[in-house]
């Protein structure tokens, strides 16, 4: 992957986690835009490797141990499952 591609993939990223993952509810509030951007450079990683597993459990370990809240399996990998299609996408070039 090119470092255009990754960095437009990072910017995807970036947008899931805030727009549907937002585990503590904040997507509604514009000052809170970059809350989880400092995630997004781990969860870069796996989405590459086109790891759901990883990306889920790193989800996962980011709701329970860094924000105290309860896991959400189901949702955390829903969110992995659209990070990797947005992948492939953008490998496909496709927006």
């Amino acid at each position: 992957m090119n470092s255009h591609k990754t960095q437009e993939l990072a910017q995807r990223i970036d947008e899931v986690l805030y727009y549907l993952w937002d585990p503590i509810g904040v997507s509604d509030i514009p000052g809170a835009r970059g809350e989880y951007s400092s995630y997004v450079k781990t969860i870069l990683k796996y989405t590459i490797e086109e790891d759901v597993h990883k990306i889920s459990s790193q989800l996962g370990k980011i709701e329970t141990t860094a924000m105290g809240l309860l896991l959400n399996k189901t949702k955390n990998i829903e969110v992995a499952e659209r990070l990797v299609e947005y992948k492939n996408a953008i490998e496909q070039g496709l927006k």
